[in-house]
């Protein structure tokens, strides 16, 4: 969606009807560029209503992303942070990667980079992010550590740790995890957590947090996604300003970090285990190569590996696989 989309879509959004003359005034464009670019707003999910004879509204105003708002509600013994906030991209972790690699030192605050609109998110084991225009909250985040990459195992469910105690800030129970990095609501998967490494790190490492958590899904992005899924929005029954939501996630993500930098996963072992949607239960995984085992979840190890207990009692820790409730 192009940057006459967003503008008019920013102009619309205090619910007001306005005609496409007064839009193409406003805007400085042709009325038959504002009528084009309403197929661009219509893809997104965005639905405008037309009225006759009068013009056209939002009649959802969308909560647009603010730095301003964000840094307003975060504590202020919070570790910097430096805000982009973009219109559209394909994938904040993809942009944020590449932007390390042209040099990131000269900025006062870890980086994060938001959307208002990912067009290729992606998620773990290839799979896509489906989300529209305002719909969720997609970001990313980059984070130094002053240990070995190896050190950094589990450290996507420590993530999800930091996942659930900030949305318990704003009284959402029944949440759980399913291992390694989603974030479930009655099984259904309310948010995805995708880590990359940094290369161009000469000490320690580093890496790229993507968090991907579902606001108020449009009809179109529902259309899209394959799985069981849930939003914000049908759990509470109103819509959480994203601006607030992100200021907590990044509250707690940055306790977490901080911790697992001086303890690892360990630190989190137990806490993740109670919120483990699965334990206990007989699970099959679907390993890298495709091979299929079955057993009993038995917790996860303190590098963050789940173990499993097969028929046989025998006890064997998995570092990576598709974890399906058999």
């Amino acid at each position: 969606m192009g940057p006459l989309a967003f503008s008019i879509l920013r102009l619309l959004n205090d619910g007001e009807i306005r005609t496409i003359d007064h839009l193409a005034q406003s805007l400085k464009v042709s009325p038959n560029r504002i009528l084009k670019t309403f197929d661009e707003i219509d893809q997104c999910g965005v639905v405008l209503k037309k009225i006759p004879d009068l013009g056209i509204q939002c009649p959802e105003p969308l909560n647009w992303l603010d730095a301003n708002e964000i840094i307003s509600n975060l504590p202020q013994t919070i570790l910097p942070f430096h805000f982009i906030i973009l219109d559209s991209i394909d994938s904040t972790n993809r942009f944020l990667l590449d932007q390390v690699a042209a040099d990131f030192k000269c900025l006062h605050g870890n980086p994060v980079i938001i959307t208002e609109l990912q067009t290729q998110g992606r998620g773990r084991l290839g799979r896509r992010w489906y989300s529209g225009l305002g719909d969720s909250l997609t970001f990313s985040l980059f984070w130094r550590f002053n240990c070995s990459v190896r050190f950094l195992s589990g450290l996507s469910l420590a993530i999800g740790v930091a996942l659930i105690r900030a949305l318990t800030h704003f009284a959402i129970k029944d949440l759980t995890l399913k291992w390694p990095n989603d974030v479930l609501f009655h099984s259904r998967k309310l948010a995805g957590i995708l880590i990359e490494l940094s290369r161009n790190i000469r000490s320690g490492s580093a890496v790229v947090i993507g968090i991907g958590l579902n606001i108020q899904l449009s009809n179109l992005a529902k259309e899209n996604i394959d799985q069981a899924f849930v939003d914000l929005f049908a759990i509470t029954g109103r819509v959480i300003d994203r601006n607030k939501i992100l200021a907590v996630l990044l509250s707690e993500l940055s306790a977490v970090l901080i911790d697992f930098n001086h303890f690892g996963f360990s630190y989190f072992r137990n806490e993740w285990v109670r919120y483990h949607a699965y334990e206990g239960q007989l699970i099959t995984i679907t390993l890298p190569d495709d091979t299929i085992v079955t057993g009993v979840v038995d917790g996860v190890e303190f590098d963050g590996s789940l173990t499993l207990v097969s028929e046989t009692g025998e006890k064997k820790s998995y570092s990576s696989g598709e974890l399906n409730l058999r």
